[in-house]
């Protein structure tokens, strides 16, 4: 069943022609639409010319590189991005990651595991846009779903995409407490990537979130099963 990837564009950035093709033969057999560029300047005037629903992009490229624009994409969407490279290291995935990565994924890539990621992220993405209220708040947070606009105490709050959906999976699940493996499901579109991602991206939000180290925390750790949301009543 294709119906709820027909239609949806795939942005494959990569400066190697021949990896392209295989993507673009990959994708397109499964009924996405792909489009392709062969560097992060050509695949920067790609999005804003046809916003695509998701992107997979190599990271040693000419001209500008995957990191760099990754930077530059994070500057003004929240777009799903897969980083594709050779570049194994366990540093090089935590980096990509930390600046705004939605997965990783180490060539030579079998189809049906890049398929999988591909459908992972974009299901996250549909439940993203439909779960919900659009706005939450509480005696201390204020959160715009749709805007993405954070405050806190009537403060306004900088969240990176990554900390911005790990928070909200927290808020749309409130008094549940979540493990590692499921906020990887909810925030990352996938069960890979181990506690030590779900761990740090939870410190980011504490150190944004929870200025006052003497007021009871919004986001609890319960030893041995994970985390839990509690709203401020006061």
């Amino acid at each position: 069943m294709k119906d709820t990837r027909s239609g949806q564009l795939i942005l494959a950035v990569d400066d190697d022609s021949d990896i392209r093709d295989m993507l673009r033969d990959i994708l397109e057999m499964e009924g996405y639409s792909v489009a392709t560029a062969a560097n992060g300047l050509e695949a920067l005037r790609a999005v804003y010319q046809s916003r695509p629903a998701l992107v997979i992009t190599d990271i040693a490229m000419p001209e500008m590189d995957g990191w760099t624009f990754l930077a530059r994409l994070r500057e003004f969407t929240d777009i799903p991005v897969i980083m594709l490279s050779a570049l194994g290291e366990e540093h090089d995935k935590v980096r990509g990651l930390r600046e705004g990565a939605d997965d990783y994924v180490v060539k030579p890539v079998l189809r049906a595991e890049l398929l999988a990621r591909v459908e992972a992220l974009l299901r996250r993405t549909r439940s993203d846009e439909t779960d919900g209220e659009a706005v939450y708040r509480d005696a201390a947070l204020y959160v715009d779903f749709e805007r993405h606009d954070v405050r806190v105490r009537g403060e306004p709050v900088e969240l990176s995409p990554q900390e911005f959906r790990l928070l909200a999976a927290l808020i749309r699940h409130p008094g549940a407490v979540l493990s590692p493996d499921r906020l990887l499901e909810l925030s990352w579109g996938t069960s890979e990537g181990g506690p030590e991602n779900v761990r740090v991206y939870i410190g980011y939000l504490r150190r944004k979130l929870e200025p006052e180290p003497d007021v009871p925390p919004m986001i609890q750790t319960v030893r041995g099963f994970g985390y839990r949301f509690n709203a401020r009543r006061a």
